[in-house]
């Protein structure tokens, strides 16, 4: 099993910056793909991107392609979101999240495949 604490969150203005970071302990860390997700009020939990065990194959979702990052130090059990060019519609709760499973290109945009979850971060994207 594997505990996950994000941080980092928080207010900033429309075209800023901000960097996530979710700290692991538990288990070995490298034995894990993450991924983070967001939800916005009203709207279903959905994937942001995900990391595979070794950091080096990553999946953006579309909508968040060439402005958000996502890294992972395994030495230091954790990973990171970096979010540029912020936009309004990207204020939500994010969560990171860990999966044991060896997954397909498909299954690891899927939401009920990740198994631990963090208790989420706020973020809040001002026009």
């Amino acid at each position: 099993q594997v505990q996950l604490v994000e941080s980092g969150g928080g207010l900033v203005q429309a075209g800023g910056s901000l960097r996530l970071s979710c700290a692991a302990s538990g288990r070995t860390f490298s034995s894990y793909a993450m991924g983070w997700f967001r939800q916005a009020p009203g709207k279903e939990r959905e994937v942001v991107v995900r990391i595979s065990r070794s950091g080096g194959m990553t999946l953006y979702a579309d909508s968040v392609k060439g402005r958000f990052t996502i890294s992972r130090d395994n030495a230091k059990n954790t990973v990171f979101l970096q979010m540029n060019s912020l936009k309004p519609e990207d204020t939500a709760v994010y969560y990171c999240a860990a999966s044991p499973r060896f997954m397909t290109t498909a299954q690891a945009m899927d939401v009920t495949l990740y198994d631990y979850w963090g208790q989420g971060t706020q973020v809040t994207v001002s026009s």
